[in-house]
């Protein structure tokens, strides 16, 4: 096999996806939109009593200076994060009620691996907030977004862009930066401009300084706690726990109090949209295909909407990861029987192509879920 195999192949599924991308999600002609944003007083509430979605991420939660904590894959870690994670939403739900609330629901937006249970401890989670499950997998940011619905969301345990030199910084996943006419966003703000489309604003953010920093200038009205002062991507600062709950039970009970001062935003449209891609992600592949605009560590494209954007970026995540292959193959390399490994596959990989042309090949059947199971969110 030659050495450009895995890069042919990128560039087939890179050909495929921009497809997607160009058409399917509603690429126009326009350069850019006329307007980055606007900002609107949240729709009138409802009348029995406020209802909230909280979501929740694991990068920005109090008392957690270790990245481990946030990975499924290391266990130890990983019981601890979640720990933490049930004791910040519980503490917002608690000053949620007492605010007033109607309803809380919270739901996984994360995806720390862990396919079988959402990352927070459902057994220790306040039983008055009630997790988010659906038949089918969803996309918690987007798909979740219906009018009349809520009337306020909160966003739990959050993290600054890439390249803010926040705890583990990122937008999306690993080395991405998603940014939407000329503004690069947070998921915190993905999420405002997801929800601002049915005009729910929202009301309270959690993190570290750094996010901190990013909402002041892009959502001022957005009650704020900081858990902690960012160091490094993987170290932080960390204030006194119990402390932190106090501060975030307090915002968000004034948060709900002052729903009607915050502000639903809206993604000025068309949609100039890009992502820009770092170590691990490259969007290398992307130089010289017709329809995008290539510019170095970006790609760039025009959509009709928010969602339209959305869909399209998120395409474009889904082949910038090919980037991560390059560890993978240093890894490999590195291994005493890293040699041996790439044969096997430079062998796997041809036996394959032969197998399907000669029709001795048929993908497997992928996995039946059980009959009962259930969708989180992210996993």
């Amino acid at each position: 096999m030659r050495t450009g195999t895995i890069d042919r192949i990128a560039a087939a599924l890179c050909c495929s996806l921009l497809l997607l991308v160009l058409t399917g999600c509603g690429a126009v002609p326009n350069p850019v939109a006329d307007e980055a944003r606007t900002l609107e007083s949240p729709r009138p509430t409802d009348p029995e009593g406020l209802r909230v979605m909280v979501y929740y991420d694991m990068e920005g939660l109090s008392g957690q200076d270790d990245p481990d904590t946030f990975r499924y894959s290391k266990p130890a870690a990983y019981r601890l994060g979640r720990q933490l994670l049930t004791d910040d939403v519980n503490a917002v739900i608690d000053g949620l009620f007492a605010g007033g609330a109607l309803l809380v629901d919270v739901v996984d937006a994360h995806g720390s691996g862990n396919w079988s249970e959402p990352d927070i401890l459902l057994d220790r989670m306040d039983p008055r907030a009630t997790a988010v499950f659906r038949d089918e997998a969803f996309r918690p940011y987007v798909d979740l977004v219906e009018p009349d619905l809520y009337d306020a969301v909160v966003v739990v345990g959050m993290h600054a862009s890439t390249g803010r030199g926040g705890f583990a910084s990122h937008t999306w996943t690993l080395g991405m930066d998603i940014v939407m006419n000329d503004m690069p966003l947070t998921e915190t703000e993905i999420i405002g401009y997801a929800w601002g489309r049915v005009g729910v604003p929202v009301i309270l953010a959690t993190g570290d300084d750094r996010l901190g920093a990013q909402l002041a200038g892009s959502m001022p009205w957005v009650e704020y706690v900081t858990v902690k002062t960012a160091t490094s991507a993987s170290s932080a600062e960390l204030r006194p726990v119990a402390e932190v709950h106090a501060e975030m039970r307090e915002a968000a009970s004034r948060a709900l109090r002052h729903r009607d001062q915050a502000r639903a935003m809206r993604i000025g449209e068309p949609v100039r949209a890009a992502l820009r891609a770092v170590p691990p992600a490259s969007v290398e592949m992307f130089r010289d295909v017709p329809g995008l605009d290539y510019d170095g560590d970006s790609v760039a494209f025009t959509a009709a909407n928010f969602q339209a954007a959305f869909d399209g970026v998120i395409a474009l995540t889904g082949i910038a990861r090919f980037g991560y292959q390059q560890v993978l193959l240093e890894s490999v390399r590195a291994h005493h029987d890293g040699e041996q490994i790439m044969a096997d596959y430079s062998d796997r990989l041809f036996r394959r192509w032969l197998d399907y042309e000669s029709g001795r090949w048929t993908p497997p059947e992928p996995p039946t879920p059980p009959a009962d199971q259930r969708f989180f969110g992210s996993r």
